[in-house]
Parts: structure tokens; sequence; C-alpha cells
């Protein structure tokens, strides 16, 4: 039978205090287990009329971008967590192999669980075209085209256009050739002229039209059709042959089909005015 204390006896103060502050821990610990991710901030980008990097046809003119938002960071493991929580139908353990490859979130410790290899604040990758496009349409958004991406990324800290600027392509391309650690950073890095973060530096991202980007396969011998694939059929159709931190990431995205999934991929997402969330 349980004691009784003795009536207006009260705890030893340290006791009192370890008590009150396991319980505040307690809560503080089971409030950070059922947090939603913040809502999502978006930039607007101005219109403009811009020259994409891809030549379209020879002596192409720029082309006018209407003004759009762009997600301000990449969708990150805990906001695709909080998705897939809502909606089951994307888990990897259900999720149709038509939809996505067998690698999709494989870095997860489970279907609806990140883990030591997954932590919240990266940016989320394994994830395939057809889930990132189901994941923007949850945000009332979609995945920015070509265009809008490549607009926005030619922009550094102070400029709308730095493609001319030696440096700052420099310092791109100095990312590029990194060799891979194996582990992401965590998104938040320094925000551009629009104040748009890690557009470079961290993971390549999906795009709308990922696969109108490459020549196609008759410009080519067509003996060998997994010449698109690599770099060197990027380069007929690069407006400018020296930028190749973008040569690279237009032949990475051609060589996709809509359900892979690879391990520094990601995406983040665009609205139109006015779309609200």
């Amino acid at each position: 039978m349980m004691q009784r204390g003795r009536p207006g006896r009260s705890l030893p103060r340290p006791v009192a205090r370890i008590g009150a502050s396991l319980a505040a821990l307690g809560l503080l610990l089971a409030g950070a287990a059922v947090a939603a991710p913040a809502e999502p901030a978006y930039v607007e980008i101005p219109a403009t009329s811009f020259l994409s990097v891809i030549e379209s046809e020879p002596g192409a003119k720029p082309t006018p971008i209407a003004t759009y938002a762009l997600r301000r960071e990449p969708v990150t493991n805990a906001e695709f967590l909080a998705f897939v929580t809502a909606h089951p139908e994307w888990r990897r353990d259900r999720v149709p192999a038509l939809f996505a490859d067998r690698q999709y979130l494989a870095h997860w410790s489970a279907p609806d669980a990140l883990g030591a290899d997954a932590l919240p604040a990266q940016p989320v990758t394994r994830v395939s075209w057809f889930a990132a496009q189901a994941y923007c349409e949850s945000e009332n958004a979609r995945l920015p085209t070509w265009l809008e991406w490549e607009r926005a990324a030619a922009a550094s800290e102070t400029v709308a256009d730095a493609r001319g600027d030696a440096a700052w392509r420099r310092r791109l391309l100095d990312w590029y050739a990194k060799p891979s650690s194996g582990a992401l950073g965590t998104v938040g890095g320094s925000p551009n002229l629009y104040g748009v973060r890690d557009l470079h530096g961290l993971v390549w991202e999906w795009v709308d039209d990922y696969a109108a980007m490459m020549v196609t396969a008759d410009s080519r011998d067509q003996n060998d059709p997994d010449r698109l694939k690599f770099c060197g059929a990027g380069a007929m159709s690069l407006r400018d042959r020296d930028n190749y931190a973008l040569l690279m990431r237009i032949a990475m995205l051609s060589s996709l089909k809509a359900a892979d999934t690879t391990a520094n991929l990601g995406f983040r997402c665009a609205r139109d005015p006015g779309d609200t969330p």
C-alpha cells in the first residue's frame, strides 16, 4: 500500500528542482517530437529577360521571365518527413516502383523516421522527380523550370547576373571539384541578391523540365544513344561553354529518369503570383 507523506511536508529543494527540471525537459522533448516544420519562406524573383546558357536556336534572344517566387531554401529531411507522414502513399515502403526507384529515401532509418544519416536540417535527397513534384503540390507550388532556376542561380550576393564574373564562377567550380565526403551540410548558406540560399554548394536540384534540356538524339551518332548522358553531349547546346559548373549540372539532370534518385539530388519549389500556401 502506498504511504502518504506527512501533511505539510515538502520535498527537499534540490530534489524538487531536479523533478521540475525533468518535467520541463519531458515537455520540451514531447513538443519537439510532434512539432511541425515552420511555414516555408518564398522570395520574389522579379520579372526580366534572361539569356539561358542553353541555346535553343542560333542567335536566340533573351527570354522573358515573369515574376515568380522561389523557396528560400531547399526542402529538408524534416519537411519531407512531415510530408510523407501526411501523405503515406509517398513512404518508401508504399510508393509504386513507377514513381521512385529502390534507393528512394534509402538513407532514412525507417519509412517514417530519419535517423543518423538524415539529419532534420539537411536537404532531403534520394527523392524522385515524381515525389518532388508531389511535395511541391502539397505547398500549392510546383517545381521551378530550368530557366527560373538558372535565372535565380545566376545571382551573386550583389549582382543579378554574375555569370561573367570569373571569381564567382571559380568559386562555384571549386565546389563541384571537391570530392564527396558522404555527409551533406545543412541548409542556411549565405543568401544571394534575392535572398535565396544554397542554390550552389550543397546539392543538385530537380527542375520541372529537366528532360527537355539537352540536344536531341538525332543530332548525335545513333549507334550510341548513351552519349547524351554525359558532359560531352551538353557542350553542343551550351552558349557559354566555359561555364563548366552549369555544364555538369545540365549533363547530370538530363541523364535522369523521373523515377531516379541520387544521394546528392534534392529540390526546392516555386510559386506563381497569387499562389498562397
